[in-house]
């Protein structure tokens, strides 16, 4: 379920912190790291393809927080946690590290494992899009995203255990709270 924007994390995050910060959510609905969603109307899902053109408009960036992976879990794409942890690496946060920003050096960058997948309960809500695998895959996503981190000097936090509605897949209004804490408590260990 997607909540409104006063009710997910990033808003949230940005009361707490003030006016001294300011939130840029950039989230979208069926968002991928580099896959082409095939339905009708969710075109230009990729956040490859996003990616570099978004940073351009809002540079300068003090920190970029990525929390992409869930929906590459999809039966369709028929991937494994290790190819997503590749693609998140190479497609997402190298191009990140690597670009020349015009106004400031480049941003610190936050990996945000993504929450466990309830596979059995996302295949009955989403048509069969996802499928029991799901579960474990989104498991060792924790692993692999921490792994990345670590390589390419990054910060990293989990929302592996943080709960996830009927759906499945998205984040109970009360796991949008706790991430937001978490979000903030690592900002202020980042920026101290």
């Amino acid at each position: 379920m997607r909540y409104d924007i006063s009710r997910r994390w990033p808003k949230i995050l940005a009361k707490r912190l003030g006016d001294s910060y300011y939130i840029i959510e950039e989230g979208l609905k069926s968002r991928t790291i580099i896959s082409d969603d095939p339905r009708p109307g969710k075109e230009g899902r990729s956040g490859h393809n996003y990616l570099l053109p978004c940073l351009d408009s809002h540079d300068p960036l003090d920190l970029v927080i990525v929390m992409l992976g869930t929906n590459e879990l999809k039966v369709i794409y028929n991937k494994t946690a290790e190819e997503i942890g590749i693609m998140l690496e190479q497609k997402i946060i190298k191009p990140i590290l690597t670009r020349k920003f015009e106004n400031a050096p480049n941003p610190k960058v936050l990996i945000l494992a993504p929450p466990k997948v309830d596979g059995k309960l996302a295949s009955k809500k989403f048509a069969n899009k996802y499928d029991e695998t799901a579960t474990e895959k989104s498991a060792k996503l924790e692993k692999i995203y921490n792994n990345i981190a670590q390589r390419n000097g990054c910060h990293f936090l989990s929302a592996l255990n943080l709960g996830v509605g009927d759906d499945g897949v998205h984040l109970t209004e009360e796991s949008h709270k706790e991430l937001s804490d978490r979000v903030y408590d690592k900002i202020k260990e980042i920026f101290k």
